[in-house]
């Protein structure tokens, strides 16, 4: 287990989620952002990168799993994305469609933005959203990261308009 929150805990995903990852990888209307289909090897490289990153990092994305019936409804966590000239640590999270508006999201974000500040000792966490995502707009918004830049992403069908969302960790500046 990586960290726990309220109803979730958040752990490293193996190769016996591929399943539960296909189910969200595939699913058109969680990944409407990517513009992306899918195929049973991108699950497969999408979960072999998230485990490259717990070597390379100590962190990725790690399965989010339902404290109540240990089933894995999404994946949430920290990845170091490219922003301009620099990576910027962004938190990033993907529900199952049947698991969202329950607040899942929110909490496995702010579990999150916490251990990034409390574990890692960020500085400042991001997030990137394309300009049309109002439901993760508001998951970010909702944990305290505020609107930094717009800027153009390059994805799988070319270059989409995103939004940078930050927030600066408190705790250093107390000390």
């Amino acid at each position: 287990m990586i960290l726990e929150t309220q109803r979730l805990i958040l752990r490293e995903m193996k190769q016996e989620d591929f399943e539960d990852l296909a189910e969200i990888l595939q699913d058109p209307d969680v990944m409407y952002a990517y513009e992306h289909d899918f195929s049973q090897s991108d699950v497969q490289t999408w979960l072999d990168r998230q485990r490259a990153r717990y070597t390379q990092y100590g962190f990725g994305l790690w399965a989010v799993v339902l404290k109540a019936t240990g089933e894995m409804i999404g994946q949430a966590g920290l990845t170091m994305q490219p922003y301009q000239d620099t990576q910027v640590l962004e938190i990033g999270y993907l529900l199952k469609k049947a698991f969202w508006h329950c607040g899942y999201a929110s909490e496995a974000a702010a579990g999150c933005k916490k251990y990034a500040f409390e574990n890692l000792k960020a500085d400042k966490v991001y997030a990137i959203i394309k300009t049309d995502n109002f439901p993760s707009m508001k998951v970010a918004e909702g944990i305290g990261l505020a609107k930094e830049a717009i800027f153009t992403a390059r994805y799988y069908h070319g270059d989409m308009l995103h939004y940078l969302y930050a927030a600066k960790n408190d705790l250093h500046e107390a000390r």
